[in-house]
């Protein structure tokens, strides 16, 4: 009798075990799609072609590999909980320096069930930091993908970041043209806004090479812009705003426009202050209920994690934990929440 029980016991515990090894169920309802600035995730190793100096045991920030992972730890945690244990199936990155990084990231304990692929391409940006994109294997196909290299009309001495264009098929929905982005950062440089003019450009050309053989294209656009929804970068040159009524097909709708416009709301934190700079835009066609996965325009949200109180912010709301205040280390995943949406299916 005893030796029933010991073998029903280990044959529990071993469907046990791999019930939980198992690809965390996606909802057949929802898509959730995420974007996070992760705030110069670098690895510990001294990269020769990028200004890493900073980034290494022996520099001022000690940065090792007890801190490394455990800002790889606190990222996975936080992107894990965006949906409550139904991983993202999209996911844009920004501020990360090499594939190893990403392979850390991706490979970690809370992300590992996703088994996500990897679309990075190296870029010539002097610091080393690009962006990137997971996807979920057994929910995204992928049709195709390409590094944007951006070209300005203006005098400007600068080396941008490329764009990050993905073509891809979600499981059961339609066809969507991704692009990730990390726009030049506000500096004291008169030149600043011309940059970001300058990208806004390059990637209103790409978003109309598409619309004009594909006027229903399905278009998401995740990024750091430094700027926020109502710049000049933004609402003018890519025009992307928060119109609702009388969508033109070249139109483009900010998902977090009416957030930043009503409320204190922001993703990014500098001296107490919150800034809207991650924002999430799509093309008029996310939002046809009759061609399979939808949004609504208030689907835009941020995703409070790791939060300060907030009576620590000048704006009242909470602020982000970043990993590093100049050189002293706190620890904190990224001085930008993670912004996201959820495509909902039709009927839902």
């Amino acid at each position: 009798m005893n030796k029933f029980f010991c073998s029903l016991l280990i044959l529990l515990v071993m469907s046990l075990k791999a019930f939980s090894q198992q690809d965390p169920v996606i909802k057949s309802n929802f898509r959730t799609i995420v974007f996070w600035n992760v705030d110069k995730l670098y690895d510990t190793n001294n990269d020769p072609l990028t200004k890493d100096d900073d980034f290494l045991p022996a520099a001022l920030k000690q940065w090792n590999e007890e801190k490394y992972r455990k800002k790889i730890t606190d990222l996975s945690e936080t992107i894990s909980g965006i949906d409550q244990g139904d991983l993202p199936v999209i996911i844009g990155l920004a501020e990360i320096e090499n594939q190893k990084v990403l392979s850390d990231l991706a490979s970690s304990q809370k992300l590992k069930p996703g088994n996500y692929g990897i679309i990075h391409y190296d870029n010539n940006d002097p610091d080393g930091l690009g962006v990137a994109l997971f996807y979920r294997k057994d929910q995204v196909e992928i049709l195709g993908s390409k590094a944007v290299p951006v070209t300005t009309s203006f005098d400007i001495k600068s080396v941008f970041k490329d764009i990050l264009y993905v073509k891809c098929r979600l499981k059961g929905d339609n066809e969507y043209n991704i692009f990730v982005v990390h726009w030049p950062a506000r500096t004291s440089d008169d030149a600043d806004e011309l940059k970001r003019i300058s990208v806004a450009i390059s990637l209103r050309k790409e978003i109309d090479n598409i619309l004009n053989l594909q006027n229903r294209a399905r278009i998401i656009v995740l990024g750091d812009f430094n700027d926020e929804p109502t710049s000049k970068s933004l609402a003018q040159m890519l025009n992307a705003s928060n119109k609702r009524k009388n969508l033109n097909y070249r139109d483009l709708f900010n998902m977090m426009y009416d957030m930043h416009n009503m409320t204190e709301s922001g993703s990014y934190s500098e001296n107490g202050k919150l800034f809207m700079f991650d924002q999430i835009i799509v093309s008029p066609e996310v939002f046809n209920k009759a061609a399979g996965y939808y949004l609504s325009f208030g689907d835009g949200n941020i995703f409070h994690s790791g939060e300060k109180k907030p009576e620590d912010s000048t704006s009242g709301n909470g602020i982000p934990v970043p990993t590093f205040s100049g050189n002293r280390y706190i620890g904190g995943a990224s001085s930008h929440f993670p912004v996201y949406i959820k495509l909902k299916k039709s009927g839902n």
